[in-house]
């Protein structure tokens, strides 16, 4: 017989549960990590195919990848800054250019834009990071690069031959393991940024033709920082109900 736990305590562990962009500098073992690949597991999949595979970085393979994508982080924003000439020059070496999987960037629909733009200036106004300094917004965002001071990286392949079915099956992967992560005391950040260069990624592990990489994971314990705290709005459930015709 398995043990039930109440909806209102199921509700405010649910709800409690938040991104975490500050962590300290403890190891997580690996029999932790395992322990949050089996919850992680236990999530619903297409016709049971789990079509999807992690890989696991921390250490020296944590830092190596870090700095890889420090490195190109930081070339695109000379290029970017050197004028049409450090465009050009970007083009020419192409070190720096994106060389994603998936297409990470792309416009947020003009319905969706206010719900992006709030959340961007509530973190950023948390963090006393005004708008146009753009210095400090780009030091924020490369915050990403080094996973957040996360001492594991987590980088989540979808195989492309079910295309949205794999990635809606990685949703429900990582929601077991952000939330079972959470049930342990440890903090977790869903990193689409880090996949905008998948080849540093991709050369740490030996990754089977047909998958693609989606995302990642910082996973780690929570630092105090006030960033921690930090609560972004959650929509009232009329937002999304649809409407009878």
């Amino acid at each position: 017989m398995v043990k039930k736990i109440d909806a209102d305590s199921w509700k405010h562990f649910a709800a409690s549960r938040r991104t975490t962009r500050d962590f300290l500098d403890k190891p997580v073992p690996q029999s932790l990590i395992d322990e949050l690949l089996e919850d992680a597991m236990t999530a619903p999949s297409w016709s049971n195919t789990r079509p999807y595979l992690v890989g696991i970085a921390s250490g020296e393979k944590r830092d190596r990848i870090s700095a890889e994508l420090l490195s190109r982080w930081e070339a695109a924003g000379r290029a970017l800054r050197g004028g049409w000439w450090g465009r050009v020059k970007l083009l020419f070496t192409r070190y720096g250019l994106p060389q994603s999987d998936y297409r990470v960037f792309r416009p947020y629909p003009k319905e969706l834009v206010p719900r992006q733009q709030r959340v961007g200036a509530e973190l950023y106004g948390l963090l006393s990071i005004k708008r146009d300094d753009h210095v400090a917004r780009q030091a924020q965002w490369a915050r990403n690069y080094e996973f957040f001071g996360a001492p594991v990286a987590l980088f989540i392949f979808t195989h492309k031959g079910l295309g949205e079915y794999s990635v809606s099956d990685a949703g429900l992967f990582m929601q077991n393991l952000m939330l079972g992560a959470h049930a342990r005391g440890l903090g977790t950040c869903a990193q689409g940024a880090v996949a905008l260069w998948a080849p540093p990624i991709r050369k740490e592990f030996n990754v089977p033709k047909g998958y693609k990489l989606l995302c990642g994971i910082a996973l780690g314990y929570p630092s105090d920082h006030k960033v921690n705290g930090f609560q972004a709005e959650r929509l009232p459930i009329a937002e999304i109900k649809l409407r009878d015709v």
